[in-house]
């Protein structure tokens, strides 16, 4: 692969992370780490923070210190490892639910507006495009 085209991916990817950054402070919505959180227990059910941490591909510490927040905030609550009484797994609850669709629906709605222009193939493209890349990520990276 040419410089170029590595100098123009990385710029483009560098503008589309500060554009998602800039976007989520603008329409205040759930910071990155509790919408990937409440998607992760709502895609996949109940689960500690050893396997939300690995998962995540994050610290201990990390996924606790985020659980905390959105337990005090009522989105997550604390339910006893039916296997292991001493542990505790972590659960969406209602609040958290509809927290997590509200942000999902504000972030369709955006997209949407974003690409209205676009042909439907190239937002296909597109999409299929992201896939691959973030496939190839994790498997260079063993993530």
């Amino acid at each position: 692969m040419s410089d170029q085209h590595l100098d123009l991916i990385e710029r483009q990817v560098t503008d589309f992370i500060r554009r998602i950054i800039l976007t989520e402070k603008q329409f205040n919505n759930l910071d990155r780490s509790a919408y990937i959180l409440l998607r992760q227990l709502a895609t996949y059910g109940p689960a500690g923070v050893k396997t939300l941490a690995q998962d995540l591909h994050l610290d201990i510490s990390t996924v606790s210190r985020q659980a905390s927040v959105l337990v005090d905030k009522k989105y997550v609550e604390k339910i006893p490892n039916p296997d292991d009484r001493r542990s505790y797994y972590y659960q969406i609850t209602s609040i958290g639910s509809l927290e997590l669709e509200e942000n999902k629906q504000r972030r369709y709605d955006r997209l949407s507006g974003i690409l209205e222009d676009w042909s439907e193939e190239d937002k296909e493209r597109f999409g299929l495009l992201l896939k691959k890349y973030n496939e190839t990520v994790n498997e260079k990276l063993d993530l």
